[in-house]
Formats: C-alpha cells, structure tokens, sequence
C-alpha cells in the first residue's frame, strides 16, 4: 500500500510538469519515447540472467508494451478528439476494468471489490465531472482504451508474478517491461512524431525527471505495489491520483479547485477504500 501512495503522490507532481512546461510545447510521441527509454536504461543494468526465461521475458514485454506502450498512444491521441475536462471524466472507469479484469483472470468474482471501485468511481466523478460536449463518442472509446491497457498491464503484472513457482527479484526482470514499451515507443514516434523538441535546460530536465523518476522508479513501484494489495485496493488507487493532482495545482500552480467537490469526492474515495480493505478474505 505504502508503494502505491508513494507513487500517487509522485505523480501527482508529475501531471502539473507535463500540463505547465511540456503539453503543446514538446511532441507528445518524443516526451514518450524519451521517458520510456530513459527508464529502460534504469533497470538495464538491474537484469539478471538467471532469471530471465524466454516465456518470463516475452510476458514482461508484452504487458509492458500494453500498459506503458500502447496506453500512451491512446491516451495521447484522445487529447485530439476531446476537451481536457472530457479526458480527465473518462479516465474513471479504470477501477472498474482493474476489479473486473483480475476477476476474469483469476476465475472468480468479488462483489465487494466491484462496489468499492464503483464507489471510487462516482468519487472521482464528483471530482472532475464539467459537462461534455455533444461529440464525443469516439474519444470516449480512445480513452477507455487507455483505460484497459494500463489496468491489463498492471493485473496482468499482478497474476503473471503471484503464479510464479519461484519469485524472481522484481528489480532483476522489470527492465524487460520496459524494453517491451520501448518496442511500441521507437516505431509510434518515428511514424507519428514531429520535429517539436525541448527547447530550453528545464524542459529537459523535466524529462529527465519524468524518465527517471515518474517512468522509471514510479511504474516499478506502482506494479511492485500491485502485487501486495489486493484488487479491490489496487482498483481503487487507480483513481487517488485525481485529488492529488488537483491539490498539487492548487498549492504550486494556484489553478482554481472546487474545495466543496474535493472534499466529497475524496471521502467517497476513502470509504471506498475501507470497504475493500474490511474484506477479511482479501488477498493480494
């Protein structure tokens, strides 16, 4: 748990950077690939040999390319088709397909984890809810698509390591994760990139500190987390980061916050939170 509101918070600090000095300054697919490859280089030296089956290895890659890869150009591309507002609205279903996804691939279903995300979602709602436009359907697709691949990567993550006969040490695989996201990366931005690079030292330093720190460190830990809270908790700290933001805007950035709305939202969160946690069968 402690990993998971580390992160939160991590985060948190993370989406002001983005939405300040980086977001219509800098290419989307080039901030992407630069994070992902930064924290490639990370955990790089971290791989051990011993640990490395050919059947690990290929499942590593693959929900690293789902969760971090292939999320990202979704969630991007939603920017496209949508207001700001519209995509933060979206965003809340997450929980939902963490619960539902890990249920499924577990062979079982827990109705008090299902009624712990819900509550956490309309939390959230509460919290970012600013009305739609009229179209918007297919950006409401896009974003739930970054919704899916980042809850497959991380259940998938969760269940791969919990099945494992012998725990490999997770800082001696995760680098694999990210070489995975690296391959969706590299060819997304050669294809779809444009010549906007950073243009000043504290834009790349914000990425550095976006690939180091936020991607690298921050996705470890995040899925290192998931592997020792259970789905229901997992669900619904998938949505904490919407009241860390927006407190992080409102202490440094001054952005304006509706208090009233803050305050509801996180509360329905919290008791979304003890109601999962109040399961005496939970696992992780």
């Amino acid at each position: 748990m402690n990993y998971l509101i580390g992160v939160t918070l991590l985060w948190s600090f993370s989406f002001s950077l983005i939405g300040v000095y980086l977001a219509g300054q800098v290419d989307a697919y080039f901030s992407v690939l630069t994070r992902i490859a930064l924290a490639s280089l990370v955990f790089l030296p971290f791989l051990r040999r011993r640990w490395l089956r050919p059947d690990l290895v290929a499942k590593l890659m693959t929900l690293g390319a789902i969760q971090l890869g292939i999320m990202y150009l979704f969630y991007y591309h939603s920017f496209l088709l949508l207001t700001v507002p519209e995509v933060l609205v979206f965003t809340i279903f997450t929980p939902i397909y963490v619960t539902l996804l890990h249920d499924l691939l577990e062979g079982r279903f827990k109705p008090t984890y299902l009624w712990g995300a819900l509550l956490a979602v309309l939390g959230a709602a509460v919290i970012r809810f600013d009305g739609l436009t009229e179209s918007y359907v297919l950006g409401f697709l896009v974003v739930q698509g970054a919704n899916l691949c980042f809850a497959l990567g991380q259940v998938g993550y969760k269940v791969l390591l919990a099945r494992e006969a012998e725990q490999p040490p997770q800082r001696a695989v995760f680098g694999c994760f990210y070489l995975g996201a690296l391959a969706v990366a590299l060819p997304a931005w050669w294809l779809l990139g444009k010549p906007q690079y950073p243009t000043s030292g504290l834009q790349w330093g914000i990425l550095l500190w976006l690939g180091i720190g936020a991607s690298g460190l921050g996705y470890f830990l995040w899925n290192k987390g998931a592997t020792r809270v259970s789905s229901g908790v997992l669900a619904i700290m998938n949505n904490a980061l919407i009241p860390a933001g927006l407190l992080v805007n409102l202490l440094l950035w001054g952005k304006d916050t509706d208090l009233t709305r803050l305050t509801i939202g996180g509360l329905l969160m919290l008791a979304s939170l003890w109601i999962c946690q109040r399961d005496k069968n939970s696992q992780p």
